[in-house]
């Protein structure tokens, strides 16, 4: 099947209409239409629903979806990888949750350049739903996530292991209400963890899922939140930060997880630069 039909396809999902996926791609409806009858014609089953209002996914074209993207991801890699850098013999495609990225994946990265000059790299950032996906479809060589997952097919192996801790600015003579605290977004383990520490909380008036922005807005205006120990390290040695008391303390681990089909002489590499990662991570902690 003709790539092009598979993006097209991808492009009436997203914007939800044939019209809205001609203008975003840049052709006619005319073109837009024909490649769809095409592409139904191949699977002999309708994958739309045309109305008014635009075009819904039939039950067909709901399990096509997840074929699709997948196909589109794979050609992707296949043609950043047959088009490599010149003194590049290979590419790694790794993927991870935002909230893992800063410093944990620099560090890597800078290991992978100094140690690993002959491979040619990829990065991306997406949730743990879409690593593991593009992971068990062969679009990424391997994903760094926060939570071990439960899937079949994946080898997991476990980086680091620190702790989200709750701090609050100083000094310790203004007082903090429940309105000062920012909520970050530490995955679904934390969000169990700490709704039954927490069972009476009421809404944080600020929620996030990267750590690094809430951090520089309590910094900024005063406040209250859980991050990980090691990124806050500095900003309690300089007594900008202080450990709140009687807060409990919470499990941040990162894994990185690879199928077992994927390609060994490459894993290995990357795994090894993830490890010295850690490592270096841990060290700065400590």
């Amino acid at each position: 099947m003709d790539i092009t039909v598979a993006r097209t396809f991808l492009e009436v999902v997203r914007s939800g209409s044939f019209v809205g996926a001609a203008a975003n791609l840049n052709v006619t409806q005319t073109a837009v239409a024909a490649r769809i009858r095409a592409l139904e014609s191949e699977l002999e089953r309708p994958l739309f629903v045309r109305n008014k209002a635009g075009a819904r996914l039939t039950s067909a074209g709901a399990q096509f979806q997840r074929f699709a993207a997948t196909m589109v991801q794979v050609w992707e890699r296949a043609r950043y990888a047959v088009a490599l850098p010149p003194g590049r013999e290979s590419v790694v495609t790794l993927g991870a949750e935002l909230a893992l990225g800063a410093p944990f994946l620099s560090h890597w990265l800078l290991w992978m350049r100094r140690e690993c000059p002959e491979l040619a790299v990829r990065v991306e950032i997406a949730s743990e739903a879409d690593l593991m996906d593009q992971v068990q479809n062969g679009a990424l060589d391997i994903a760094v996530l926060y939570a071990a997952p439960r899937r079949p097919g994946v080898v997991c192996e476990l980086l680091f292991a620190e702790q989200l801790v709750k701090v609050r600015t100083t000094p310790i003579t203004h007082e903090l209400g429940a309105e000062d605290y920012a909520h970050v977004e530490w995955g679904e383990d934390f969000a169990m963890s700490y709704g039954a520490a927490f069972p009476d909380s009421p809404n944080a008036v600020l929620s996030s899922n990267y750590g690094p922005l809430a951090l520089d807005y309590i910094l900024a205006v005063g406040g209250s939140g859980y991050f990980r120990r090691s990124i806050v390290a500095p900003y309690l040695e300089e007594g900008r930060l202080v450990l709140a008391p009687e807060s409990p303390q919470f499990g941040f681990s990162a894994f990185a997880v690879h199928s077992t089909q994927a390609d060994e002489s490459v894993l290995a590499r990357a795994r090894e630069g993830l490890r010295a990662a850690a490592r270096l991570l841990s060290s700065s902690d400590a």
